[in-house]
């Protein structure tokens, strides 16, 4: 039992589930601006074109009422969120690459000096011509 708590603590604890947590709670609490902005900006102004609030569109089906508006400014939300989270996860891989430096790749061939064909850089004759090569 004392393994399993410790094991359960060590996975709690460590780097990736926290990082995690953390990215979850700032999405609720992301979510819950966007869903603000919606229904208090978005919204109205879609309404005031189309002469509509979307929060009141309501069809009622055998008296259930089926609230289609409140699916409509869902899927806007949904929209908004994507939109935005796309523009930051770009423009953070944007910033990693500006900040990698590009790593230089060792060559892995040589050229033998004497018949000038390519040979593999630790080579020591050339397969070509046989000659010695000096490191």
């Amino acid at each position: 039992m004392k393994s399993f708590i410790s094991e359960f603590k060590e996975f709690a604890l460590r780097g990736n589930v926290m990082d995690m947590a953390i990215g979850i709670i700032i999405g609720a609490a992301f979510t819950a601006i966007v869903t603000a902005l919606v229904d208090n900006i978005i919204s109205p102004i879609i309404g005031m074109f189309v002469k509509v609030d979307f929060n009141h569109l309501v069809a009622t089906v055998n008296g259930v009422e089926l609230q289609y508006g409140a699916f409509i400014m869902a899927i806007v939300n949904f929209v908004i969120v994507a939109l935005v989270l796309f523009c930051i996860i770009k423009a953070m891989n944007k910033a990693a690459s500006l900040t990698k430096k590009e790593e230089e790749e060792e060559p892995t061939t040589k050229e033998c000096p004497f018949c000038l064909q390519e040979i593999p850089i630790k080579a020591t004759r050339c397969p070509h011509c046989t000659s010695e090569l000096k490191e």
